[in-house]
């Protein structure tokens, strides 16, 4: 009777054995779905940031508004008519502006200057 239980307990391992660690096994089929929502949480991630490129793309082709914010947010470009002002906030330091000879116009705009419309 030992031997019988013995060889049944034996049987039900080598049944057993494919299911869990075999190569369609349970472990296998666990590892694979960790996987999965791996992916899935990366993919999410570049969608959305897909999406965002798409738009700015989109924006870029369409209107001359992000293409004038991008200049002026990047290369600090302004238009020829206007003043920069930048206020510091209390407790900065200021850097000091390179001194220019006293009347000469000074230019703050990346843009090429009008000599017709220089301000006396």
């Amino acid at each position: 009777m030992r031997l019988f239980t013995l060889a049944l307990v034996a049987l039900l391992v080598l049944i057993q054995w494919p299911l869990w660690l075999g190569k369609g096994g349970w472990l296998r089929v666990w590892e694979i779905d960790r996987q999965l929502v791996a992916q899935q949480q990366t993919n999410a991630r570049l969608l959305s940031r897909n999406r965002a490129l798409e738009g700015e793309v989109r924006d870029l082709k369409q209107g001359t508004g992000a293409i004038e914010e991008r200049a002026r947010y990047e290369l600090g470009m302004m238009k020829p008519d206007e003043v920069f002002v930048q206020i510091a906030e209390p407790g900065t330091a200021v850097p000091a502006a390179p001194s220019a000879p006293a009347g000469a116009p000074t230019t703050l705009s990346a843009a090429p200057t009008n000599p017709a419309r220089s301000v006396r």
